[in-house]
């Protein structure tokens, strides 16, 4: 008989046994977060301190919902990032499945926001509300990305709760992933610009 799992409530331990997904944690498989990075101009660097600025602010007035993330902080680094201007489209709850090998359990889900160029899923969003920890969406958004079609290229995802961002790469054959450093903005310093000019580098892929 077939289980049927909601992606928000599988773990870690469910894509290892189900899907064989294992964690790489040589810093060479996932070397796109770490270079080429291109330059931010002046003008984006100013636009970014004003998300930043906004992002204190709402800090001001809690509950800081999901709804309010998307709006406040994805969508500005989405625009500047020119992801919702051709070759880029956005398509947000989007509905996945993946099935495991045996066909004994099938992982449901709509994700978030997903970028695509064509049909190549160029990023792979999942946004959580501020109280969230980083980690807490993390085999969520796996899950999402193991139902990518494309089987041969690399998927890319960004974990956020509005405060902290990971970036993942996931190959599928075999279900391999890794995971960058963590960037939060309320570290000194605006680190919306490297999680920007990682964006654009994975837009440039």
């Amino acid at each position: 008989m077939t289980q049927t799992l909601l992606a928000r409530n599988v773990n870690i331990r469910d894509l290892i046994d189900q899907f064989g997904l294992q964690l790489v944690r040589d810093r060479q498989f996932f070397m796109e977060w770490q270079e080429d990075l291109p330059e931010l101009t002046e003008s984006e660097k100013q636009f970014l301190d004003k998300v930043r600025e906004g992002f204190f602010n709402l800090m001001q007035y809690p509950p800081y919902l999901e709804k309010s993330v998307q709006i406040s902080i994805l969508s500005p680094l989405l625009f500047l990032a020119d992801f919702f201007l051709p070759p880029f489209h956005i398509k947000a709850e989007q509905s996945t499945e993946i099935v495991s090998e045996d066909e004994g359990v099938v992982v449901r889900g709509q994700l978030d926001l997903i970028v695509l160029k064509e049909r190549f899923w160029v990023l792979v969003i999942e946004s959580k509300e501020f109280s969230y920890s980083p980690e807490a969406g993390l085999a969520q958004l796996l899950a999402y990305m193991l139902a990518n079609p494309e089987t041969e290229k690399p998927c890319f995802g960004l974990l956020t709760n509005g405060s902290d961002f990971r970036f993942l790469k996931l190959l599928k054959n075999p279900p391999q992933y890794s995971v960058s450093n963590q960037f939060n903005l309320l570290n000194q310093g605006n680190e919306l610009y490297p999680v920007l000019q990682i964006m654009k580098r994975l837009g440039q892929l």
